[in-house]
């Protein structure tokens, strides 16, 4: 018992050391930003938001998903500091109901039909070749997402809409979805944001169709402050970073403006 005692205090002494030399991680910034990002928009904003954070003593936390739940999530929580949707027709209904303090253009976003790489069916094109039974497909879902929204007015100025969704196996959220569909062979085609083919993890796994132009529309994607920020000074930190010839050069590298 004597010796189990000693070992006991032994080893509370160990841990009392260790804890001393390697102290339980603290957050010691001054302040949190929290973003709302599409998820197309995340990788690019994560390397803003490194820059950010290595001049200010502020940590910034990225909350990503599709942009229609990241709206829904400001309406109800009325917390956060920036909002990036996919595109800017979400931001602007916060626009309209007075929750945006400030906004810049940051770049844009555009359509592209999306093939398994090398293009193995031959697939051209076509948009009518989302409704031909012989290809297996997958759009994005309007009521969610950027691209759902963006898939809907193309396919719907093509008058091919309703055809296109009864012929898709099923309806995803996102962008991410989308490249998933093609990266796990369940999609012969699919419509996505250009920018996807940009994304380290893509490259080489799929490849891209232009849209015929009658269709194509570059997206504006906007970047806003919210009237809930906390601290509005550090995200306009963000937005002028976002703007300056540093931060277009890092949207431009994915596929954001050129």
């Amino acid at each position: 018992m004597y010796r189990l005692s000693i070992i006991f205090a032994m080893l509370l002494c160990v841990v009392a050391c260790d804890m001393e030399k390697y102290p339980e991680a603290r957050d010691t910034h001054s302040c949190e930003l929290l973003i709302y990002s599409g998820i197309t928009l995340v990788q690019p904003l994560e390397e803003i938001a490194a820059l950010v954070e290595d001049k200010m003593d502020c940590r910034i936390r990225i909350s990503s998903g599709d942009s229609g739940h990241l709206l829904r999530s400001i309406r109800v929580n009325k917390v956060g500091d920036i909002f990036f949707p996919g595109s800017a027709s979400y931001l602007n209904t916060l626009v309209a109901g007075g929750l945006i303090t400030q906004n810049v253009q940051i770049g844009f976003n555009q359509a592209k039909l999306f093939v398994q790489p090398g293009n193995p069916m031959d697939i051209s094109a076509d948009l009518n070749n989302l409704t031909n039974e012989r290809f297996n497909v997958v759009l994005g879902n309007e009521r969610a997402g950027s691209i759902g929204k963006e898939t809907k007015r193309i396919l719907s100025e093509a008058g091919i809409y309703r055809d296109a969704l009864d012929n898709s196996l099923y309806l995803t959220t996102d962008s991410k979805g989308l490249a998933n569909a093609i990266k796990n062979h369940d999609a012969d085609l699919v419509i996505n944001w250009n920018a996807v083919a940009f994304l380290p993890e893509n490259h080489g796994k799929m490849e891209s169709l232009p849209l015929p132009d009658i269709y194509v529309k570059k997206q504006p994607i906007v970047m806003g402050i919210l009237k809930y920020s906390q601290h509005p000074d550090i995200a306009r930190k963000v937005l002028d970073l976002s703007v300056s010839a540093v931060g277009q050069n890092i949207f431009r590298k994915y596929g954001f403006l050129d």
